[in-house]
């Protein structure tokens, strides 16, 4: 694997703070991850999960909002575009994504607003520049960057939530690009252990107790139990 680089992603509201290194060259192990297949994702999951997603009434950024009809698609894109075909693994984006974004409320920083931060993942300038690159190419984003400064990361931020496919894939691509077989196996094997290897070990944070619910939620209604 080559160089690392260190990023901090953190979550709409600037709750958690975290690092995680963004190799540049994906995974061998993730690369040929495949897991069986799923049923695609249904709002009507996403609402058991979360009941907050049935509806945008309310949202303080409404712009921003996506309720549980516009994620679903969206998240079902990112599963297949990325291959994420395990249930532990599509749990635990769902739980991460509904975390970092307030039950998707949120595709950018708000609070202390820092420019350039976002996708439903809220990942900080750096990686999103490399997720735009792989969506968007590097010409885009390099045209977008010609802006300078704030107004640069911006538009680099627009890149990769130019619609919900997009907003909704970082989670996906980051997952496929990042984490280890390792930790793909322990989220496959859908263990409140492999969920806490999955945020310690890739994404670098710690496993705070208020992650596990919407993690348990996903599980569960994925899985059927």
């Amino acid at each position: 694997m080559g160089f690392k680089k260190t990023i901090l992603l953190v979550s709409a509201f600037a709750l958690t703070a975290f690092t995680a290194p963004v190799p540049d060259c994906p995974d061998e192990g993730a690369q040929n991850h495949a897991v069986g297949t799923t049923a695609a994702l249904t709002a009507q999951e996403l609402i058991t999960i979360s009941p907050a997603t049935a509806s945008c009434a309310g949202a303080t950024s409404p712009e921003e909002c996506a309720d549980a009809s516009q994620a679903a698609p969206a998240l079902n894109k990112a599963f297949e575009t990325y291959k994420i075909t395990s249930k532990g693994e599509q749990a635990a984006l769902i739980a991460y994504m509904l975390f970092e974004s307030v039950d998707f409320k949120y595709k950018k920083n708000h609070f202390p607003g820092r420019p350039g931060q976002g996708t439903r993942m809220m990942a900080m300038p750096p990686f999103v520049k490399q997720y735009a690159t792989a969506v968007a190419g590097a010409a885009a984003v390099t045209q977008a960057e010609a802006a300078g400064g704030d107004a640069g990361v911006n538009a680099i931020l627009a890149l990769a939530n130019r619609d919900d496919a997009t907003s909704f894939g970082s989670a996906a691509w980051f997952l496929s690009t990042q984490c280890s077989a390792g930790v793909r196996a322990g989220l496959d094997a859908e263990t409140l252990e492999g969920w806490h290897t999955f945020l310690t070990e890739c994404v670098g944070t710690t496993a705070a107790a208020e992650r596990d619910p919407a993690w348990t939620a996903a599980t569960k209604t994925l899985g059927g139990y």
